[in-house]
């Protein structure tokens, strides 16, 4: 799975790769394995002792503690603009439909056109109605949008989205609670 996860991240040049919840880094592993000597890999974890464990365990990642919803301010703090991928363990099905949304948004304005976005779900949450929703949400918000197979081996089994090309927003759909 996680090497699944790992698929955006550039192999060559000088790639910018932000991992949105990443727990206890098996993800992270397989970004800093693929990712190009020249790259820059963010971790960005919410809880503070995630933060710190990720911090001693991968010493070569930039561990924020921070929340994904201020991604654009914490990318701006440490002066980068723009990504090149962002790779997410966020747990989406949990999220109402304005978190969803709006974490989203900030992944579309990091990664601009050229950008790639991977997350997961588990395959017991498809008919959770905010699983449904998550997903009609990254088809609305991505020209480009392709499930992997499920993973059957990881526990419990799940499968990968792997997102290009953001839609331009013609309305602010993934800000507005009301759509």
């Amino acid at each position: 799975m996680s090497a699944k996860l790992a698929r955006v991240a550039p192999g060559h040049g000088a790639p910018v790769v932000v991992e949105l919840g990443p727990g206890t880094g098996a993800v992270t592993t397989e970004v800093a394995r693929r990712l190009a000597p020249d790259g820059r890999h963010l971790a960005v974890e919410l809880d503070p002792g995630m933060a710190r464990y990720l911090t001693g365990r991968h010493p070569g990642v930039e561990v924020v503690n921070g929340d994904a919803r201020k991604l654009g301010t914490l990318l701006a703090e440490r002066g980068i603009e723009g990504v090149d991928a962002v790779i997410s363990g966020l747990p989406w099905s949990l999220f109402d439909r304005q978190t969803q949304r709006e974490i989203l948004g900030q992944v579309v304005d990091v990664i601009g056109e050229t950008g790639s976005f991977s997350t997961f779900a588990y395959s017991h949450t498809l008919p959770m109605p905010s699983a449904r929703r998550f997903k009609a949400t990254l088809q609305e918000t991505f020209d480009e949008v392709v499930m992997t197979r499920t993973v059957w081996r990881n526990v419990p089994p799940a499968f990968c989205f792997l997102c290009r090309r953001p839609r331009p927003a013609q309305d602010d759909r993934r800000t507005d609670p009301a759509h």
